[in-house]
């Protein structure tokens, strides 16, 4: 069944009288308090109490898991915690509403003005409004506003605690303050037609508030402006105030311009609504586009066929959690796009306002879904909420033209929380879910992943796939997708590759596929993702390379590109993510699937991604963060250049290597890899593209290392760089001869005593005070608040290691530091750095 709509996006707040009116973001004049309370009193009693509770000053958006979700050593704390502050209220419009808008906050949350409570809500990531209009003409001076929220542990509820994320608690979205009059506008919907003439008839809906039910006469005007400015409708009408959704404009554009990943042009409109209460104007975008999921693949946009290419993304960053900066939202949003990626499924929860704005904007196809995600199915209680979160999930995200699937869940056969699975009881609620959502949007499709049993349920499924990683090999992709082609009517394939922790090569990654069977499936099956127990596999007997994931993707993507009936596929993920259920990952407590860590930085297989997918120009040598590489004298060692140019000439040392042309059915690098010989010792390569446009050039330089070293006897550590008081130290494995162990994994622990302290509990290769060696070194950082610290590096059946640093006056000084004990480092190479893609102007 094909779908041509046109969809809008955006719902601005109130425009109107003064700025004043505007939606007030409530950012600063916070404070914070993780416990119990004994009474609402507590909150605000000050010096009535010979004992208070200790509150801390925060800035909004906010986490109080920022920190301990990736703690190695203790699990994220889960219970409440309390904000408070002091607003004055001023409502301009006279008998106006003053209203409380949450972007989200988890995971339940209760509102309270003085000591009355005013508003609750269930769930950690839809939107919800509390009308404080009564309750603060109460408060005398400034209005006293508080919120609790709660993420205890709660099997009642959304999403499960045996999810691979972490339930966040706070205020980790925006909070606003409006202003409306007394009869305001709700909700704006957008609901289009688009005709096989290439006309778009549009109708407006809205929804009014008007709790105290007056009916007083409205007057609506409509503006609507195309993508270039130019006015495209103007209309105006007076009606009575109304109850529910009501169409109040109607219009045509008579040659709409297509939204795409391409072109995401995105037409405005202004609905304003004027009464004897006051003015109040909402904004909207919209895009007009057509979707066609065809049986069995393929999937088009606007009657033509594109391959969806896809990622995921989760609301998390290192050091601040879910409260994730709007600045960093919008640099992940477009690495995703320059990365070439045209989709990204939201896991596994409606997600930010923002992060639809910037899908709609940037041309990104979406996947959005409820947090019903393991466990099981729990009794009424966890049922209504589920029926709540996608209610609101599709009322208020209806508009966007970027959303083409709303997900009722993931991976539901997986049991848990309660004593009874129930498979018929799933199955019957997900069809209720499942009828839901159709009711309240004809429009776009339904999908699950991982649920058999359930697949035949909703519109477009997902099963589970994971060649390569938890189980089989990756050759083994094409023919289980395919198989799953003709088996699903509406395929699509979310949530595919392996974890890789950054910094950590090898030359022989595949190694231990020799003991992974073939022709025994490749789904995640059982508790495949420990790290014990089962058969072999990928993801327990292998290495964690950068080197292996680059392959299992470049095998993936090449794959992909020559199945014309796929509809597109999902890597999962595209951020390192904190999860409670992984504290023996390399990084503990992170999923490390990303292709850029949870900071951001782009490990190698970004690279290989933007070689299938870019339009731009790109060029990358693999091994930017590999700085020793190791064989025997006049070994010829595999360099690989990512790059979607015509063709790529190799240097070495100085000395071309030969051209390659780029091929996509030539395995690896679609061609681009090169058999040669190092010097040992340092060495220099360089790759230019050869073809149309200018050269784009790339060019790292390493250590090529002859010695053979023994197991791993002692660690050596040192100073790499320190600038406004903040040190970096790395530490590195040798053996019984203090020769480098560029292969060494071993698990290291970080210290400190003195002025300072660690730059830890980040989720990242260099910001965890435990981290397993990668390629036999690690490093994290410290904030110097003194002249003086001494750091410390420790490791199973090692013997402890102290570094002296001291502070300098000037940025960029490296300090003379002294190593105790220890000794100089033999083959060591150079610290690792991380370098942006070379591309095109």
């Amino acid at each position: 069944m094909k779908h041509s709509l046109l969809f809008a996006a955006s719902l601005g707040f109130v425009t109107g009288l003064a700025a004043a009116e505007s939606p007030q973001r409530l950012t600063d004049g916070w404070e914070f308090y993780q416990g119990s309370l004994g009474s609402t009193w507590e909150i605000w009693r000050g010096d009535k109490a010979s004992d208070n509770v200790t509150w801390t000053p925060v800035t909004l958006p906010h986490c109080f898991n920022a920190r301990d979700a990736v703690d190695p050593d203790v699990r994220y704390y889960q219970g409440p915690g309390w904000y408070r502050t002091r607003r004055k209220i001023a409502n301009p419009y006279p008998g106006g509403r003053t209203l409380l808008h949450f972007d989200g906050a988890g995971q339940h949350s209760q509102v309270f003005v003085g000591l009355k409570q005013v508003g609750e809500h269930l769930g950690g990531y839809d939107e919800w409004t509390v009308d404080i209009t009564d309750a603060a003409a109460q408060e005398s001076g400034d209005v006293r506003l508080a919120v609790r929220c709660d993420n205890s542990r709660d099997a009642e509820s959304i999403p499960s605690d045996l999810s691979d994320f972490n339930r966040y608690g706070g205020l980790y979205r925006h909070v606003h303050l409006r202003y409306v009059p007394a009869v305001y506008v709700e909700r704006l919907h957008v609901e289009p037609q688009l005709g096989a003439d290439g006309r778009a008839s549009v109708k407006v809906r809205a929804r009014l508030g008007n709790p105290t039910g007056l009916g007083d006469e409205l007057s609506i005007v409509l503006r609507v402006n195309a993508p270039d400015g130019t006015v495209m409708h103007q209309a105006e009408r007076k009606l009575s105030p109304w109850a529910g959704a009501k169409e109040v404009a109607a219009f045509e554009l008579a040659a709409p311009q297509l939204w795409s990943p391409k072109s995401p042009a995105l037409y405005r409109c202004a609905l304003t609504v004027t009464s004897r209460h006051g003015e109040q104007t909402v904004n909207a975008r919209f895009g007009v586009r057509s979707v066609e999921w065809v049986a069995h693949g393929p999937f088009k946009l606007n009657g033509e066929r594109l391959l969806l290419r896809g990622t995921h993304y989760h609301e998390d960053h290192a050091g601040v959690a879910a409260a994730v900066p709007d600045d960093v939202v919008r640099r992940t949003m477009r690495q995703i796009k320059d990365m070439g990626a045209n989709f990204v499924r939201l896991g596994h929860y409606q997600q930010a306002p923002l992060v639809l704005e910037l899908c709609d904007e940037l041309g990104l196809l979406v996947w959005e879904e409820i947090p019903w995600c393991r466990g099981g199915l729990g009794g009424e209680r966890f049922q209504q909420q589920a029926r709540d979160m996608l209610r609101n999930m599709i009322d208020q995200h209806y508009n966007h033209p970027s959303v083409i699937l709303w997900g009722l869940g993931n991976e539901n056969d997986w049991p848990g929380d309660f004593e009874t699975f129930d498979t018929n009881a799933i199955r019957s609620f997900m069809a209720e879910l499942h009828a839901l959502s159709h009711q309240l949007d004809p429009t776009r499709k339904t999908a699950i992943r991982r649920c058999d049993f359930c697949k035949d349920i909703v519109d477009v499924y997902s099963p589970s796939i994971w060649a390569g990683w938890y189980s089989g090999r990756y050759p083994e992709y094409r023919a289980a997708a395919e198989r799953h082609i003709r088996n699903v009517k509406h395929f699509f394939h979310a949530e595919w590759g392996g974890d890789s922790h950054a910094g950590r090569h090898a030359e022989d990654p595949e190694w231990m596929l020799r003991d992974v069977a073939t022709g025994q499936g490749v789904a995640e099956v059982g508790t495949a993702y420990k790290a014990t127990g089962g058969k072999a596999r990928a993801s327990k007997d292998g290495d964690w390379s950068e080197s292996y994931m680059v392959n299992l993707f470049d095998w993936h993507l090449k794959e992909m590109e020559q199945m014309p009936n796929l509809t597109g596929a999902a890597q999962w993920i595209f951020k390192d993510f904190s999860t409670p259920l992984r504290p023996e990952n390399p990084v503990p407590r992170v999923n490390q699937k990303g292709v850029v860590e949870r900071d951001g930085t782009p490990k190698e297989s970004y690279y290989v991604f933007q070689s299938y997918w870019a339009e731009k120009p790109m060029l990358h040598i693999y091994g930017h963060t590999w700085p020793v590489r190791w064989g025997k004298p006049g070994e010829e060692k595999l360099v690989k250049v990512y790059s979607n140019c015509r063709a790529v000439e190799l240097f070495v040392n100085g000395v071309s290597a030969g051209i390659q042309e780029r091929n996509l059915t030539n395995y690896p690098a679609a061609g681009l890899h090169w058999r040669v010989r190092f010097n040992e010792g340092a060495n220099t390569v360089r790759a230019e593209s050869r073809g149309d446009g200018p050269p784009l050039v790339d060019e790292i330089t390493f250590d090529y290392q002859t010695t053979p070293w023994g197991r791993p006897a002692r660690l050596v550590f040192r100073e790499i760089a320190q600038t406004n008081g903040v040190v970096t130290v790395e530490v590195r494995a040798v053996d019984e001869a203090g020769v480098f162990c560029p292969d060494a994994a071993n698990l290291v622990r970080f210290n400190l005593t003195g002025d300072g302290r660690l730059l830890d509990n980040l989720g990242t290769a260099r910001g965890s005070r435990a981290v397993q060696l990668a390629s036999g070194r690690a490093q994290i950082s410290l904030q110097l608040t003194g002249p003086q610290a001494v750091v410390s590096v420790a490791a199973d059946s090692f013997a402890t290691q102290f570094l002296s640093v001291t502070n300098t006056s000037g940025p960029g000084t490296l300090t003379a530091s002294r190593v105790m004990p220890g000794g100089a480092l033999n083959n060591g190479g150079a610290a690792p750095s991380r370098k942006p893609v070379k591309e095109a102007n």
